[in-house]
Parts: structure tokens; sequence; C-alpha cells
């Protein structure tokens, strides 16, 4: 859907002047925390375990039907693609405690190049997707497997990076909260609740709701760019549970690891990982870079797309390196 942009909103994303409130973590009204036991009852309550049969391997993916592919699709106007990926980080930093190795081997004989590359993905640095049997609750995993029956030394026997073989395509919406709240990027430690999504959606002239990829974009590879590295990220705060399982989105991405920090006191795991994967079977986009996403859409005025996610077909594995495409 296109919407008509206003010209603030159109600047650039490192500009001082968007549109909206400042956004800053410190002048954020407090509000009541959800606890561990409302977290529970929505890990219960909201479950799509059984939903698609007790053999089910790929969760929310089976929202992503020929029918929803073929409408995002036919969202193809102009044919441009940008990358949702960002460049693997080389050096040590505060969000990249283990920067990957690249070993060259070349041959001047038969005159060619290779490399090995070796990789841990999982965490707040390279832009992966998470599979199904990546993190579990209460010894549980997507579906109500017991982790240990499913998690080896040898990998995963169910729901393993394989069962995205065929690739994940589906229509994208791009969440720019910075560009609605007028600022460069979020800093971190800030929240965002369901009326952030909803005023994003009046906004932007969009509604996300079933099979829809909602990708939230804090900012912070530009804060990062102009500020220097952190652990801390913005994110959303664990109140924004019940409006995934209302619009039954299927798959969620951020340039963060989608959630700010102790949203659920007391809570030793991060709860948007644990209700979308071992709850709903989502899986999700960590620290991928959005902004040249925001841009392209900013000048289209529209922040819908067709998403294009191809895993790397590793048995046992619990996710995988990726690039995803938006199309437009």
């Amino acid at each position: 859907m296109k919407t008509t942009l206003t010209r603030c909103a159109a600047t650039s994303l490192a500009g001082a002047l968007l549109c909206g409130p400042a956004a800053d973590a410190h002048a954020q009204p407090a509000r009541e925390p959800v606890t561990i036991e409302q977290f529970d009852r929505w890990m219960e309550e909201l479950s799509n375990w059984g939903r698609w049969g007790e053999d089910d391997q790929i969760g929310a993916a089976n929202l992503m039907t020929p029918e929803k592919r073929r409408a995002a699709a036919a969202l193809v106007e102009t044919g441009e693609t940008v990358s949702l990926s960002h460049d693997f980080l080389t050096a040590e930093a505060a969000d990249a405690a283990e920067p990957y190795v690249l070993q060259m081997r070349v041959n001047p004989e038969g005159q060619n190049s290779g490399d090995r590359v070796e990789v841990y993905f999982h965490g707040i640095t390279y832009s992966h997707l998470d599979g199904l049997c990546h993190v579990f609750y209460k010894d549980r995993l997507y579906n109500g497997h017991d982790y240990r029956d499913v998690v080896t030394d040898g990998g995963c026997s169910l729901m393993d990076t394989t069962q995205m073989k065929d690739g994940l395509v589906t229509r994208g919406v791009l969440v720019d909260m910075p560009r609605l709240k007028g600022v460069p990027y979020l800093e971190p430690g800030t929240k965002l609740y369901r009326e952030d999504i909803e005023a994003w959606e009046e906004f932007a002239g969009v509604r996300l709701g079933p099979g829809d990829a909602l990708l939230l974009r804090t900012g912070r590879w530009v804060r990062r760019a102009e500020v220097g590295p952190t652990r801390e990220m913005a994110g959303w705060d664990a109140s924004v549970i019940p409006f995934l399982a209302e619009r039954d989105i299927a798959l969620l991405g951020a340039d963060s690891v989608h959630e700010a920090a102790n949203s659920v006191p007391g809570l030793r795991v991060n709860p948007i990982h644990r209700f979308a994967i071992v709850a709903r079977g989502m899986n999700l986009l960590d620290n991928i870079d959005l902004d040249a996403a925001a841009e392209t859409a900013a000048r289209l005025g529209r922040w819908e797309f067709l998403l294009v996610i191809a895993p790397l077909r590793v048995p046992g594995g619990t996710g995988s390196p990726v690039n995803p495409i938006a199309i437009f």
C-alpha cells in the first residue's frame, strides 16, 4: 500500500529532523512491567503447539502459504532489490566478542584462491536466522519437544535448518521507529510498545496481518557508526507479545536482538525470543540492517515489499547466517 509521506519523514536516516517526538530511553514514562507469571500464561494461552499437528517442524512458517507468497510477489513494482544483511564485523568490539575468522588459501600454480570462514553467528553480532531448535523454555522446544531428546552434540534431530530449505517468502513490513519518533536512532534501552506499532501503522498506511514478517528498525547501525558499539540495544517490551499472536505474525526481524533488556524482571532469558520461537514457532532474523531498505521505502512511499530469505541447508543446524532480500 502506498502512502504519502510528509517532507520531514522522507529526510535522511542520519538527519537531525524527521517526524514526531524525540525518543529518549531515559525519558520514557514508568510502566508496570510484565511479570514472570503473566509471561508464563502467555506462553501457554497464546501457543501454536499442535496447531499444525504434533509432527509439525516449521511452525509459523505454515502461514506463508502459496496464496500469501503470491500476494507478496504482487507488491513488486520497481523491481529494486535491497540487502537486509550487515557486513560481517571484522574487529572485536562491545557487540562483537567473536569476530569471524577468514583463512585464505592461494594456489599460484592453479591460478585460484579460496577461503575458509569460521563464525559463531548466534548472538548480537551477525545477521542471521534463528531456527526452531535454537532456544527452549522450561526444557521445552516448539511443539512441546523436550530439548534433551532433540538437541545433541551432533546437532538437532528435529526442526533443524534443513526444514527451511525451500526458503521463507512472504510480505515484509518495515517498522521504522526512529523515523516515526523524529530521531536518527533510538537510544539503547528504549522500549517499544503496542501503541508504537499501531502509531507506525497509521503513519505508514499499512496493517500487519497473518503470515507477515514484522521488521523493526531501531537505527542500531547508524548509532554504531556515530557513537560506537554497545551491547545494550533498543527493542520491544514484552508487553507486545499478545499483539504478535493477535495479528498472527509469521516472522520477526530486527537490526538488534528484538528486545530491550529487563522487560520481564527476574526472567533470566529473553522473553521475545522464547515466546516467538518456543510458543509460536516463529523464525527470527537477528542483527539485520534495515537502513538502506528504510531509505528506499521512504523514497517510494511504501513500507511493504516481497521478502525472500534463503538459509543455508545445514543438517542439524540451529539457524543460519543469511542475506535477506527486500524486493520493491
